[in-house]
């Protein structure tokens, strides 16, 4: 696909991953359309943004709501005429021992993690099909593979994005031209360890703090590259991990 006047949605732009990849994708000429809940954060990137050339757009939403994803659409297509990719990016890591039952945030990690991805795809598919090109990028993890400390609903969420991330490559891409692909990070240098409550769990992560972690940037990269690729080549699954992770 040429990224140069493409137009694609980010979610969770506002922050981490999806703040470095809009800026990324902005600078190879996308117009970007940013959304999260923070809508003073996506103005302020959105005035980066445009400070350096580019365009953007701040289309707010919460993506467990169908309505709020389908306004973000609708915005981008006025705006622009069309959508090209959905990079669906918001995510939540509370982790926990599951003994501990914090289940609203079992809730919550299963209506943004993974409820989130199939309304952003819901929302934007008819316009793909319509096109009969396009790309959607999940971003799934390592978790998707590996259980680790008090994950294993934050594994759960993930590899049903990577199972989903792979259903809709081989439904979308042979028949309507739409690649579809799961990046699959490693430890990143993001807000993520700031949503966990769990005391004990803090403490057992520690020893991953003090590694060196992936920024966003490498992942934004990532994308990037899936991305950037001629129509006929699909980048099913990135796998990329921090060189001292084991």
């Amino acid at each position: 696909m040429e990224i140069k006047d493409s137009v694609v949605i980010v979610t969770g732009a506002s922050s981490g991953i999806g703040r470095a990849t809009a800026k990324n994708l902005a600078n190879a000429g996308a117009k970007v359309v940013l959304s999260a809940r923070s809508e003073d954060k996506l103005e302020k990137l959105k005035s980066e943004i445009e400070k350096n050339g580019g365009s953007a757009l701040v289309a707010p939403a919460d993506v467990t709501n169908k309505e709020d994803f389908k306004n973000v659409v609708d915005k981008a297509i006025k705006e622009y005429g069309t959508v090209h990719t959905l990079i669906n990016n918001a995510g939540l890591m509370p982790l926990s021992y599951v003994k501990k039952l914090k289940t609203d945030e079992w809730d919550k990690m299963v209506d943004v993690n993974l409820k989130g991805v199939l309304n952003g795809v819901s929302a934007v598919l008819p316009t793909l099909i319509e096109n009969k090109k396009g790309n959607i990028v999940n971003i799934s993890s390592m978790a998707a593979y590996s259980y680790f400390p008090g994950g294993a609903v934050y594994c759960a969420t993930k590899a049903a994005v990577k199972m989903f991330s792979e259903g809709l490559r081989k439904e979308l891409a042979p028949k309507y031209g739409i690649n579809v692909t799961s990046i699959e990070p490693g430890a990143v240098d993001t807000n993520l360890m700031n949503t966990i409550t769990d005391e004990d769990i803090k403490e057992e992560l520690k020893e991953m703090q003090e590694m060196t972690t992936l920024e966003a940037e490498d992942i934004a990269e990532a994308i990037h590259y899936s991305l950037a690729q001629p129509s006929r080549v699909n980048i099913n699954d990135v796998y990329i991990m921090p060189s001292e992770q084991g």
